[in-house]
């Protein structure tokens, strides 16, 4: 657990009685997600780059470390500050897919 000063008003075991089953469902959505994956054709040798970005999101949230919400979304997000003169294809993709 993180040394984070407490804000929430619930206590730790209210938050899980509460959202605990929401939660569960959500994961075993995320699993099915990378099952489909794995059982699909391939279509060449490369991981597409959302689906090694949410790989690699996930791993936060068991990395021990605190302020996850953000850290998920910083590493699904484009962190380039500078806007671009066209967007190709369609646009939002969920991940950014060059390097920095």
């Amino acid at each position: 657990m993180s040394n984070q000063p407490h804000t929430c008003p619930m206590t730790r075991q209210q938050v899980v009685d509460q959202y605990f089953l929401e939660h569960r469902a959500k994961m075993i959505d995320i699993a099915a997600f990378f099952d489909r994956i794995e059982r699909a054709q391939p279509t060449d040798d490369v991981e597409d780059f959302r689906v090694k970005a949410m790989k690699e999101a996930l791993a936060l949230l068991t990395d021990g470390e605190g302020e996850r919400a953000r850290r998920v979304l910083d590493a699904l997000s484009d962190p380039t500050v500078e806007p671009i003169p066209k967007s190709p294809g369609k646009g939002a993709t969920g991940a950014y897919p060059g390097t920095v």
